[in-house]
């Protein structure tokens, strides 16, 4: 918590950030912080923090005389992943200040990371506990050597799962081989109603497909398995009964367990935590008496799943809150007359990994006398890192680098990247990786006038009207928070109708067991050979498909520009 409301402080530039937390909040087991950690906010911030938390929505304010100390105050609620409200994310600046579009963004989506960030608490003490009490399970039925086995293979096979279908699987595969089910079923709950994410063991193509959504007070025997906590059997019918094979007594385990012909079910509740996840059904299709020891066993089974479970939707939650942080830093780009622009962002392969690819374009403040307007700044830069760490520093860089261009009209973009360096430097901010920072102005006649500075960046392509790919080789040293900064140098050149300019990230062009520059030629060629008048986005797309890695382990990023023929 403290990172954040540091870095609240950075971002916004002001004296103090602050995290409080609500009773929900401190549940998660998160510390309130402050920032800086000596300072104490006085009780109009306070108040204004309460306001946040009892009305539920953003408050940017300025707060001028009637007595009281000016000060400017912007908090916005922090909320877990059932509503709940955890807290506020908050920042006080002494003097009074009018909060921009852009200060309004950055505090949110701060605080949607904040908010991401304490339910990836939640969850890792959610699965340590799970984990402890799993471990305590296996210990009690050590002892039983032919139960051992299987309650091994249990612990190994679902410690790493990543999803709710691995987790299905794999339990169908354990308990296949020694309790011979003929159906495996898990059902979650979620807002008080049963989901079914089930699939037939060893192919079983018996009729009936994922069971009926039913709610939890509902009468049937894996409702009452979940409200009871306890393991709830469904035997079959004796056999001088006279009732026809495939009939359970007592009731039915669920909705859509009819059709499936089954003559024993074992309704096993699915404990977390902090609550009932649901319940895992087996079901077989002739008499099968379930004894004290495969009670035990089940059980057991039953606790590591569980435990798969919550550790699958912790990666969801955790994938959830890193993509949608990673996509709320890209930008929309603008509409610019006389310019098409067309931008394309790839993750990784791996889900969970985010990164701190990025693109953007913006309008370039007019300077008096400095010629037509309609300037426009474009972006394409890499921070070093894999994580949601790399996503924020990216988010940071993005508006310290727009920001410079406000803060140097007229100049170059040589000069915009070397007051970010200096920026980075004097905040001791540890942002390091790549980026080609460019001005586009109009010019006589539809023309346009490229000016680009490249740090460490691969070379941009530029495809001119007659057909031919030239590279855009001119850069200087990539940014690096332990190298001093030094000049920067910048190229230029004309860009006349017909022309398409493409920057990209080295996530199209790096994979392992290939070369690097034979893989920039064959993007010329691709784009030199791409059809006259394809609309940018489908560019951009055919050269990601004939270049890009098909397994990337990278994210990836491409952004062309073209001045239209007429």
């Amino acid at each position: 918590m403290n990172r954040f409301a540091r870095l609240a402080t950075r971002v916004l530039s002001v004296p103090l950030g602050l995290v409080r937390l609500e009773p929900a909040g401190e549940a998660a087991g998160v510390v309130p912080e402050c920032w800086p950690a000596e300072t104490r906010p006085d009780q109009a911030v306070l108040e204004c923090c309460r306001r946040v938390a009892q009305d539920g929505r953003p408050l940017f304010l300025s707060r001028a005389g009637d007595g009281a100390a000016a000060f400017s105050f912007a908090g916005v609620p922090l909320v877990g992943s059932s509503g709940e409200l955890l807290g506020v994310l908050a920042v006080m600046d002494p003097a009074l200040r009018v909060w921009s579009e852009d200060e309004v963004q950055d505090l949110s989506d701060l605080a949607a990371a904040c908010s991401a960030q304490a339910r990836m608490r939640m969850r890792s003490e959610i699965g340590r506990q799970a984990r402890e009490a799993a471990e305590e399970e296996a210990s009690r039925v050590h002892g039983l050597l032919n139960r051992s086995e299987l309650l091994l293979r249990a612990s190994e096979d679902l410690a790493d799962t990543r999803g709710l279908d691995d987790v299905r699987q794999r339990v169908g595969d354990l308990v296949s081989g020694d309790l011979k089910p003929a159906r495996v079923d898990l059902l979650l709950v979620r807002q008080g109603v049963f989901h079914g994410v089930s699939s037939p063991v060893d192919g079983d193509a018996s009729p009936g497909g994922v069971p009926e959504q039913f709610a939890l007070g509902s009468h049937w025997p894996v409702a009452r398995a979940v409200r009871e906590n306890r393991m709830v059997v469904v035997p079959g019918p004796p056999a001088d009964s006279g009732a026809p094979a495939g009939t359970l007594t007592d009731t039915l385990a669920g909705p859509g367990f009819d059709a499936l012909n089954l003559h024993t079910a074992a309704c096993l509740p699915l404990r977390g935590t902090h609550g009932m996840l649901g319940a895992l059904v087996l079901g077989w299709d002739a008499a099968h008496e379930i004894g004290l020891n495969e009670r035990a066993m089940l059980t057991t089974i039953a606790g590591y799943t569980a435990q798969a479970v919550e550790r699958a939707l912790h990666l969801d939650d955790r994938v959830t809150a890193a993509s949608q942080l990673q996509r709320a830093m890209l930008t929309d780009l603008p509409d610019t007359p006389g310019l098409e622009l067309a931008a394309l962002y790839r993750p990784a392969a791996r889900d969970d990994m985010v990164g701190g690819d990025w693109y953007d374009a913006y309008p370039l403040p007019r300077v008096p006398d400095g010629g037509a307007s309609g300037a426009l700044a474009l972006t394409v830069g890499d921070i070093t890192g894999h994580d949601m760490r790399a996503a924020a520093l990216m988010g940071q860089v993005r508006s310290m680098l727009r920001q410079a261009d406000h803060d140097h009209p007229g100049e170059g973009p040589e000069e915009a990247l070397g007051a970010l360096e200096r920026a980075c430097r004097r905040l001791d901010l540890p942002a390091s990786g790549t980026a080609v920072h460019a001005y586009v102005r109009p010019v006589a006649d539809g023309h346009w006038h490229l000016k680009w500075s490249n740090a460490g960046h691969p070379a941009p392509l530029l495809l001119t009207p007659d057909g031919a790919v030239e590279s855009l080789t001119e850069h200087d040293v990539l940014l690096h928070h332990a190298l001093p900064p030094g000049p920067r140098t910048c190229g230029t050149r004309s860009l006349p109708p017909g022309s398409t300019l493409l920057l990209y990230t080295d996530g199209l062009i790096e994979e392992r067991g290939t070369d690097i520059d034979e893989n920039v030629e064959r993007l010329a060629r691709e784009l030199a050979a791409a059809p006259p008048g394809i609309r940018l986005h489908a560019l951009l797309r055919s050269l990601l498909d004939a270049v890009g890695p098909r397994e990337a382990e990278d994210d990836t990023v491409l952004f062309a520009v073209r001045v239209p023929a007429p």
